[in-house]
């Protein structure tokens, strides 16, 4: 019999609010959970884990990597960590930090730097943030590209140290993407985004190579599904996006590079052990494809005396792909409500299945 005076639907009300309350009660008694914040982040995601009522944060505030001796001393004991690509979730950490890591939130949408067996095996939830880098990734991808095939920076050095003389027909010439075939390695968010930039460039045709072919993405920029070899040999242009996984190290090697154009150009912006740039050094030193485009290494950084600084038909980025303003706010913001989802038992807005 219900309550004079109540219908059902203010009753299921109430007895929301009742449980919500009591949900919160139960959180603010809750001791602080331990969080260690593994790097200095856009200063909106550390706001909004302090202002949470229940992180005990910890923080490496520095620009750089924190080193591993730090790190392991920072997660001790943890509830949750907050890192970046740069940091090795590995077995040694995940022993250090002990069984009250519950969530791990990584800035990133790579993962490669995480053991995920390990954490599977230890019940830990793990926040990424893919999706939010997307536009900035491409962006960056066609920007590289088109320094690298028109051969930018050779031309900024030349205008810089006097090379610039009396106008020359020949001079500092590169490679157009009109009716060009550009081949795509990895037809996943961001390389169907480059995609669609470059199409506007009047590319003529769209090759792309994946795990699996992936008909609806492909139907929306006319891009045909191919293998690995023929895309190499009849690209103008080839772009790496694809994950890093024991599959894909050294991916792009000499037998790749070999069968690649001597007018080809190669960009890179997805890990950097994807190449084996040994055999990416002796292509392009050799002449066996015309220009490379790296936003990714290894190591990173990379020693500034590596053969392929030395080499003008190689452009070397610092790792920047997402490196827009709002961008990484986003990001940084993403892997901090994950974090508390995660310190919380709730659903993570973004959670990497295991």
């Amino acid at each position: 019999m219900w309550l004079r005076g109540f219908s059902r639907g203010t009753l299921t009300e109430l007895s929301r609010a009742v449980t919500n309350e009591a949900r919160h009660t139960m959180q603010r008694n809750r001791p602080l959970a331990r969080v260690f914040v593994s790097r200095r982040v856009p200063q909106e995601a550390l706001s909004l884990l302090r202002d949470s009522g229940i992180c005990d944060i910890k923080h490496w505030d520095s620009d750089d990597p924190v080193p591993r001796t730090d790190l392991l001393k920072g997660v001790a004991g943890v509830d949750g960590l907050y890192c970046l690509l740069t940091e090795k979730i590995d077995k040694e950490l995940l022993d250090t930090a002990g069984p009250n890591l519950k969530v791990i939130s990584t800035m990133s949408v790579g993962f490669d730097h995480l053991s995920l067996e390990e954490i599977k095996k230890r019940g830990i939830r793990v926040g990424y943030t893919p999706d939010v880098l997307t536009n900035a990734s491409a962006e960056l991808t066609v920007a590289l590209l088109l320094a690298t095939s028109r051969r930018l920076m050779e031309a900024v050095a030349e205008a810089k140290n006097g090379g610039w003389g009396t106008w020359k027909p020949m001079w500092l010439c590169g490679y157009g993407l009109s009716d060009s075939t550009v081949g795509i390695v990895g037809l996943g968010r961001i390389g169907f985004a480059v995609a669609q930039r470059l199409k506007p460039f009047g590319v003529k045709k769209f090759l792309y190579t994946d795990y699996e072919p992936k008909p609806e993405a492909a139907a929306e920029i006319q891009a045909e599904y191919v293998s690995l070899d023929k895309l190499a040999e009849q690209s103008d242009f080839v772009t790496i996006h694809c994950t890093l996984t024991p599959e894909t190290v050294g991916l792009c090697n000499k037998e790749f590079f070999s069968k690649m154009k001597r007018t080809a150009v190669f960009i890179n912006v997805s890990r950097g052990a994807v190449v084996n740039q040994d055999d990416l050094y002796q292509a392009l030193s050799t002449g066996q494809i015309a220009a490379a485009g790296l936003d990714v290494t290894v190591p990173e950084p990379l020693p500034t005396n590596h053969p392929l600084f030395a080499l003008k038909n190689c452009v070397i980025l610092p790792h920047i792909a997402s490196a827009t303003l709002a961008t990484r706010t986003t990001m940084a913001v993403l892997a901090a409500n994950n974090l508390l989802a995660g310190l919380k038992d709730e659903p993570m807005p973004k959670e990497l299945t295991l």
